[in-house]
């Protein structure tokens, strides 16, 4: 398929003819006949292109086209119009336009407009991706990571964070799911909304139902106030339901009625309250095990699970560990107001060879206790908790990239420090500055160093 068109003309015979057309040329086509359905459908459901007729009634083409352009500004809009003018066709790239074609056209006219919309988009996505590959901080939003694990968690982000969609977020404890629910909140078109987080694991089943859903004065012992709840207070953002696999399943058809309905019924209220929400989830559980071993309802399962990602645990990110570890050691220092040490050539294979089932948190807890312990310029092996300390950098079977083995069993001092140098430099994302802060050398040094190994 070349993609998918979406058609916005309340001229019926019009679209019909086009959904034909599209169709027998290998696009995929949805067909509405009037531009508030069709704005609800792009907001849940994206698409490639939007082909929209400028003349309609209720909303116009170029308020359609502005709207479109403000939640999905990845999607190009191409306005087409049996009236066609120099004044229609600014308004229409003022609204946000791709493209302009006028009413009669040839069938290869609008072909080949979405062919350069399609390209145009593809370009835009492309660019969004060396952008985060090539950009000064080593990550996206607030995540960091150069792997390719994390670069698929940054490319999933970009793709569904636009849609009105619900996403489960699968990952061990500790991997960053609420930082991946922020990101999604904040490159989305609610991003002007509350993002509001709960935890489903952490709170007794009758508090949790009144956090969530609110309640009315006098609905429980100790109600003196009436609750909002949680739920109510995401009106227009997202509402990020953290460890869902752990969820009372007495409250787990309330929760599926609400994203159904759209309404929710605060403890000891007689009346239902309508909810405009995002739901994001997130569990450690593998909810397709739950849901077979009766412990997760099915259809709250289905209804969630439109979308999910993936987040990889530490142990597979490669050396994003030590582009991490120094973070933290910035921001340990930045808060206490000290110097940042370095982390010595032990202290890195330590970190890069320990497998942390902790993951991120778990990496964070390691960079306050050595900082606590080095009291110094430097964090070696010494200062790091004892399991991570005796970690041997046996954790990857995979032989590392610079290391040809044509240097024999014994390889020379030049070829082990051009090793070590480039993991870093790698591992840093190409940042020079981080890179020498690790390796304890100054900027100059590292700089001809990567010269000489044929590296810069």
């Amino acid at each position: 398929m070349r993609g998918e068109i979406i058609i916005v003309d309340d001229d019926a015979p019009m679209v019909e003819l086009l959904e034909e057309q599209l169709t027998a040329a290998d696009f995929r086509v949805r067909a509405h006949g009037n531009a508030s359905e069709a704005l609800e459908d792009i907001t849940q459901r994206g698409g490639d292109v939007v082909v929209t007729d400028l003349r309609m009634p209720g909303m116009s083409g170029s308020e359609f086209c502005r709207e479109v352009t403000r939640r999905r500004p990845d999607i190009p809009v191409i306005v087409m119009t049996a009236y066609g003018s120099l004044d229609a066709a600014v308004a229409s790239m003022r609204a946000g336009a791709y493209d302009f074609i006028t009413k009669p056209f040839d069938f290869e006219v609008l072909e080949l407009a979405l062919q350069r919309a399609l390209t145009h988009r593809d370009l835009r996505h492309e660019v969004a991706r060396l952008r985060r590959q090539t950009g000064d901080s080593p990550g996206y939003a607030d995540l960091l990571g150069t792997s390719k694990p994390m670069q698929r968690v940054y490319e999933l982000i970009d793709r569904f964070a636009p849609l009105g969609v619900p996403v489960i977020l699968f990952g061990e404890s500790g991997t960053g799911k609420e930082r991946v629910a922020r990101a999604l909140h904040d490159k989305g078109p609610r991003q002007s909304g509350p993002f509001v987080a709960v935890n489903c694991a952490a709170m007794p089943e009758q508090l949790l139902e009144s956090e969530l859903f609110g309640h009315e004065r006098g609905a429980f012992t100790d109600a003196h106030r009436p609750r909002v709840g949680l739920v109510r207070q995401a009106q227009g953002g997202v509402l990020f339901l953290d460890e869902i696999g752990d969820m009372p399943q007495s409250l787990q058809p309330k929760l599926l009625r609400a994203l159904q309905e759209r309404v929710v019924r605060p403890v000891g209220c007689d009346r239902e309250v309508e909810i405009d929400v995002r739901v994001i989830a997130a569990t450690h559980r593998d909810l397709v095990k739950e849901v077979a071993e009766g412990r997760f309802r099915e259809d709250l399962f289905y209804r969630l699970n439109v979308v999910t990602i993936d987040i990889p645990p530490l142990r597979e990110r490669g050396d994003d560990v030590l582009l991490m570890a120094e973070h933290f050691i910035q921001e340990v220092a930045a808060r206490d107001q000290s110097e940042s040490p370095r982390l010595t050539t032990g202290a890195v294979e330590a970190l890069v060879g320990y497998r942390w089932p902790g993951n991120v948190r778990e990496l964070k807890n390691c960079v306050e206790y050595a900082m606590a312990l080095s009291n110094g310029d430097a964090i070696g092996r010494e200062h790091l908790p004892e399991i991570i300390a005796r970690a041997s950098g046996e954790v990857s079977k995979k032989p590392d990239p610079e290391d040809t083995g044509e240097s024999g069993p014994f390889e020379t001092l030049f070829a082990v420090e051009r090793r070590h140098v480039l993991r870093v430099y790698r591992a840093v994302g190409g940042n020079k500055s981080k890179a020498a802060r690790i390796l304890g050398v100054d900027r100059k040094t590292l700089h001809a160093r990567l010269q000489r190994y044929g590296a810069d």
